[in-house]
């Protein structure tokens, strides 16, 4: 099932024809309008002309988030404000926000997108999309109503916040898709427990999850919890927002990103080299159709890789593999590459574990420490000490196993760590690095 079933399917020839025709026109706009591309481009001794091929891109310098920060609020737009029908911005709590704008033509753009997501996810118009995502500034909950709406579906724009009414109005409106993060979801399945209400009894029947990196086996935590067939979907805000890239229902093997619209690469995060199908590294995007804020190679710093194999359900697009996590993100502990999704992987494989973590690091003289704070499940927590050291020790044993880094694994007991309704915060980071 398609929502756009030409553009969808396009042969890989006239995919990448379209490619190229929407790359010049974006180079060239950039360069006539965005004094940051200009000098950019200028310095590298590059014009638009010079690209005369795809393969041309990697010629091109790349754009970061600090470039973004740099020229805030609005000197990366290369539209007239008088043109700009919206404005979204990240939460900056890094540094400056990251503001991005969407002419007309670009709402109508992102809406068709987020519709194409919904029904590849398994989404169709006699729907009731329960939508968790936050609204406001925040990329995620507009985004989703959007392409609800083209979709045709009904759309509860209920945002974040206020669990119990969410799971109420869950049962009583009779949702069947569920959007949200991973994390909000199983602690909305926490609340439900809490409350006596069972999901097995309610109509979802698939949950769109995505702003925050998650493993295989939370999805197969959520799955069992939740009642529902759990999707992958990818976005973030200087690109678009929500709908860049999305898993199919149909496979679950990679997220299909819409390359009528975007360009990615893999890149060595290192070296900045393009690296080859199939590898991991860095994800690159370019814009090819955006009007308000187009990106040339803008790092996002997700780690990933890239595939064009064919995928059972007919898309032609190239699939994306589910994020391991950030090049920022990624905590180095005396010499091991750690991402939290990695050590999430292994919790979530150990029974008496709750999916609620925090890891927390820091230096010793001269030493970095990892340590992993962990939930277990009241009965266990209830449960004599020598239980709960011999589940210690295997957390600390597994880890240790699986990702070649020494942890101490702290246990505690339920609903103690807390919570999010928005993107999960797992690392407290200690270290004066």
């Amino acid at each position: 099932m398609f929502f756009n079933e030409e553009f969808e399917t396009l042969p890989r020839p006239a995919l990448e024809a379209l490619q190229f025709k929407r790359l010049q026109a974006t180079l060239d706009r950039v360069y006539a309008n965005v004094p940051f591309y200009k000098t950019s481009f200028d310095a590298a001794g590059i014009t638009p002309s010079v690209i005369t091929g795809l393969e041309d891109l990697q010629k091109l310098p790349f754009t970061s988030k600090q470039n973004m920060r740099d020229s805030y609020p609005y000197g990366l737009f290369a539209a007239p404000m008088e043109e700009i029908v919206r404005i979204h911005a990240s939460s900056g709590t890094t540094g400056k926000p990251t503001v991005v704008g969407y002419t007309q033509k670009d709402i109508a753009t992102w809406s068709e997108l987020m519709a194409r997501s919904f029904v590849a996810a398994g989404a169709h118009k006699g729907d009731i999309i329960h939508n968790a995502y936050g609204y406001g500034l925040f990329t995620g909950g507009l985004g989703a109503h959007y392409g609800a709406e083209r979709l045709g579906a009904s759309v509860i724009p209920i945002s974040g916040g206020n669990t119990k009414r969410q799971i109420m109005i869950m049962r009583d409106f009779g949702s069947t898709v569920l959007t949200c993060t991973p994390s909000y979801s199983l602690f909305m399945a926490e609340e439900a427990l809490a409350e006596g209400i069972d999901f097995k009894k309610l109509k979802l029947r698939v949950g769109i999850f995505g702003a925050e990196p998650w493993s295989e086996e939370m999805r197969t935590e959520i799955e069992a919890k939740l009642n529902l067939s759990a999707i992958d979907i990818y976005g973030l805000s200087e690109i678009m927002g929500p709908g860049v890239a999305i898993e199919c229902i149909e496979a679950k093997r990679g997220l299909h990103i819409w390359e009528d619209h975007f360009i990615p690469e893999i890149i060595n995060p290192e070296t900045g080299e393009r690296m080859p199908e199939g590898e991991r590294g860095e994800l690159v995007i370019t814009t090819i159709t955006k009007q308000g804020i187009p990106l040339i190679r803008y790092r996002t710093r997700d780690i990933t890789s890239l595939t064009y194999e064919p995928c059972v359900c007919g898309r032609t697009h190239a699939r994306i593999t589910r994020m391991s996590g950030r090049s920022d993100d990624m905590l180095i502990i005396r010499g091991v590459n750690v991402f939290p999704s990695q050590i999430e992987a292994v919790l979530v494989g150990i029974e008496g574990i709750e999916p609620h973590y925090m890891l927390i690091v820091d230096r010793e003289g001269t030493l970095d420490t990892l340590t992993v704070q962990v939930e277990v499940s009241g009965q266990l927590f209830s449960d004599e000490i020598k239980v709960l050291q011999a589940l210690s020790r295997r957390v600390e044993k597994e880890i240790k196993d699986m990702l070649g880094v020494t942890c101490r694994a702290k246990l505690v007991e339920p609903k103690t760590i807390q919570r999010s309704e928005g993107k999960a915060q797992r690392v407290i980071d200690n270290r004066k690095l």
